[in-house]
Parts: structure tokens; sequence; C-alpha cells
């Protein structure tokens, strides 16, 4: 999953949210040194990214990018995922993207000293370009992955993942429906994070 699949199953909780959203970057038992709650976010992102890892559903998705992405076909489809979550937002949120974009960009602000030096560095331009709501549209998501192809070793093939990701518009976002219903229970069951839509 990508930011904001992470971010939307944080649930209520502030601090988890912050975790959930720092979690690629602490590494190890380093987040015990953070606050009860923002250590929880960051083991709940550790335990949703195994989750999607490990599911069938994750792994026939993959299947449409691996050919030319290899094994970077999962980051791919952690974009992917946030689009089609960005894309139906209203089925899975009683206020706007902008409003809950602004409103997790808020959060992520005033806990900015708690954020590791990489993301307080990034987390400005997510801001600026209103990236978050930039993934409900496929230009926006595959700029996002055309940008992480600059700053990462995921391979600079953006317009390939156009091309599939249109070609399978239809399948990929079935798949992503189920795959988001079962993460959605997934975090209710073994965190106790309701999510109300």
């Amino acid at each position: 999953m990508n930011y904001l699949a992470h971010l939307y199953l944080s649930g209520e909780s502030e601090k988890i949210l912050v975790g959930n959203f720092i979690g690629d970057y602490v590494k190890g038992n380093r987040y015990l040194h953070y606050h009860d709650e923002i250590a929880k976010g960051i083991v709940l992102h550790r335990h949703i990214d195994s989750f999607t890892d490990q599911h069938v559903l994750h792994k026939a998705a993959k299947k449409y990018f691996r050919d030319d992405f290899g094994h970077y076909s999962g980051i791919v489809i952690d974009f992917i995922y946030d689009h089609f979550l960005a894309h139906n937002w209203t089925s899975y949120s009683g206020i706007s993207l902008a409003r809950y974009a602004k409103g997790v960009h808020s959060v992520l602000l005033s806990h900015f000293t708690h954020l590791p030096l990489h993301v307080q560095g990034f987390l400005p331009f997510l801001i600026q370009n209103r990236r978050l709501e930039s993934y409900a549209t496929v230009d926006g998501i595959i700029q996002s992955i055309q940008i992480m192809g600059k700053y990462t070793s995921l391979p600079s093939k953006s317009e390939i993942a156009r091309r599939i990701l249109l070609e399978n518009y239809d399948d990929l976002q079935t798949n992503f429906v189920d795959f988001m219903e079962e993460a959605i229970q997934y975090v209710k069951d073994e965190f106790e994070i309701e999510l109300s839509k």
C-alpha cells in the first residue's frame, strides 16, 4: 500500500496516522523510541505491508506488471491501489478527498518534529503539490510513479505503467475493491480500528 491507503487505514487516531505514515522510514526496534500510539502506527504499517504482500489479490494484480517491472511490480500496484482509493474516495469516506488531505497535512505538520529527517524533507512537496489528491487521476498517479523512478531503483517506465493500467483498468479496479474490503476488515480485527464510510 502507498501513502493514501496507509493513512486511510489508520482510522481516527492522529498519532497512529503519523506512525503509519512514517512506517517505512523507522527501521528495526527504533519504533520503541516513539510515543505509544505513534509506535502502534508504525507497527500497523508493517502489518499492513505484510498482509498486502502475502495477499492473493495483490499477487494477482502484480502479474499485469511483472514482465516490465519484475520484482518492482508490487510497488507499482501499491500506487495503483492508491489511485483507485482516491478515484473512488466517496465509497470509503463521508468527507471529500480534498478535505481529508488537508486534515492529514495539518496532523503531519503538527507532529513535524517527530518525523524522520527524510520525511521532513519531502513532506512540504507532498503538501504543495497536493499529491494525495492527485492520485485520483491517471495522470496524477503516473506522475507519482515517474517521480519515484527518478529517485529510487524503480524502473523508469511510467508510460508503460500507464498503458497497462488503462488496458486493464476495470479488472484492476475490481481487484482493488475486493482487496480493500479485506484490508479494512483486517485492521478492524487485528488493531480494533473502525473505519466509518
